[in-house]
């Protein structure tokens, strides 16, 4: 059973529906001890070859070794501009398909169909493609191009939902399922008519001769009606594929509670379109200056919304996301940047309805919409606004595994977090350290980009076809 339905989840499953990579003859990878490496086996699928000595001395902008080698299998040399095909060619090997359940709350393609439709992707939009369907070509179906590459978060959840379908994976997919306990409990106290509707090929997915104990998964299936329908699923394998979209960060000062204090950017889009905020308003105060603060910069000075934006780190701080991204690939962005450069408090600069109060952090909200903030020194300043953005990244929602998730973390004293406290996996499997048939894949692994997060899904199919030993010798 898989808890997710994004990138991950759909990549996954797709692999375990008997879809098989192989080395496609006479193609040429632009690396060439991976290229000798691969004709040494061409007959054996990649999913059966050791992972390990294929990823072995590979480089790239992701820290696990399997997601460099999907990746450069499927795009080589896209770091370097490369236009090289795949390496990859695949063939549909029933036999070897395992049954699995793939639950989201969404349509399949998870929080892409949260995303403000117009929103333009961070990634490449050929990046955004899943195995043996490019996203360009999907595009060009459509009719359409990709704006300087990239492409609209509306264009992305579309094309994941095609996925699905073209690739004939629906019949694995249980959409506006909520699952709220996954548990280890004995094969033996669970007797045959526990099974449920949920799961109509219940002998396929578990064989209480091989696994003393299974995992007991609960949770609610939301109908038409909008009634809860309840289940309970057994499994031997759980894949983790939530991703972290669920919870925003708070930053957990006084009035954050308060009903002008938001947490997520579509507060802002709200608020533009039943004209509760406009060019006469009171600055909208943004927090935060990761990619999600700069698209809430970009769309209030679009509608002419005059913004103070508030972070903590310096401009120049390498760690800042905008001084890792490209500048001819990112023009927005490189603006905003420049703006929180050039139009600090204390001296006026070209942009107007805009300040930058760059190394200041926020001590309070107050009643009356007058902020409190901080900077470097201990001074402080209040400014009136009209509304408050705290936009600082969001965390996984794990309240469905026991003690939130924390035990399975690489410091099991905190929380889960994406970019500092991932899950704590075998690289080579992407199995939990601390819980056998478990998986976690994306960024709750520390993947978090989609064309990262697929090494991981080939990572587990490789780890459960060995353990189900549909694996050719």
């Amino acid at each position: 059973v898989f808890l997710g339905n994004g990138p991950s989840g759909i990549c996954l499953s797709y692999l375990l529906s008997g879809y098989i990579p192989y080395f496609k003859r006479d193609s040429v990878h632009p690396h060439p001890i991976l290229q000798r490496k691969l004709e040494e086996a061409p007959d054996v699928s990649i999913l059966d070859q050791d992972l390990e000595y294929l990823s072995e001395g590979l480089e790239g902008r992701s820290h696990s070794p399997v997601a460099l080698l999907f990746d450069t299998l499927q795009h080589p040399d896209t770091d370097f501009g490369g236009r090289a095909e795949s390496v990859l060619t695949w063939w549909h090997e029933t036999d070897r398909a395992i049954p699995h359940l793939v639950l989201g709350r969404n349509a399949p393609g998870g929080a892409w169909h949260s995303i403000e439709g117009s929103m333009v992707t961070l990634s490449r939009g050929e990046w955004m493609g899943l195995p043996d369907l490019p996203f360009k070509d999907w595009l060009k179906q459509k009719r359409r191009g990709l704006r300087n590459n990239r492409a609209t978060a509306e264009d992305i959840a579309q094309y994941y939902q095609q996925y699905v379908m073209k690739k004939g994976l629906q019949k694995n997919f249980r959409c506006g399922t909520v699952v709220t306990s996954v548990r280890k409990v004995s094969a033996e106290s669970i007797s045959s008519h526990a099974q449920n509707d949920l799961q109509e090929n219940s002998d396929l997915l578990w064989n209480n001769e091989k696994s003393a104990e299974v995992f007991q998964v609960d949770g609610f299936l939301r109908t038409v009606e909008g009634a809860k329908e309840p289940f309970s699923i057994y499994a031997e394998n759980v894949v983790l594929a939530t991703g972290t979209y669920d919870s925003p960060t708070w930053l957990g000062v006084k009035g954050e509670n308060l009903s002008y204090v938001h947490h997520q950017l579509s507060a802002l889009e709200e608020a533009v379109k039943n004209n509760s905020i406009g060019i006469m308003s009171d600055p909208v105060l943004i927090v935060g200056a990761g990619l999600t603060a700069a698209d809430a910069i970009l769309f209030a000075h679009h509608c002419n919304i005059p913004v103070i934006h508030v972070f903590r780190r310096k401009v120049s701080d390498p760690g800042l996301i905008f001084n890792q991204l490209p500048k001819m690939m990112y023009p927005e962005y490189h603006k905003v940047h420049q703006m929180m450069k050039e139009q600090t408090a204390a001296c006026a600069g070209p942009y107007e309805c805009y300040v930058s109060l760059p190394e200041h952090h926020l001590l309070s909200f107050g009643k009356d919409k007058k902020c409190i903030l901080q900077d470097k020194n201990g001074c402080q300043k209040a400014y009136k606004v009209s509304m408050a953005l705290v936009l600082t990244g969001s965390n996984p929602n794990l309240s469905f595994l026991p003690n939130n998730g924390i035990d399975l973390a690489m410091d099991s004293g905190q929380a889960v977090n994406p970019k500092r406290n991932p899950i704590d996996v075998d690289p080579f499997s992407y199995e939990c350290t601390q819980e056998k048939g478990l998986y976690a894949l994306g960024p709750l692994a520390g993947d978090n980009f989609v064309r990262f997060v697929q090494g991981g899904a080939l990572a587990a199919a490789s780890s459960l076809l060995k353990k189900a030993n549909k694996n050719p010798p």
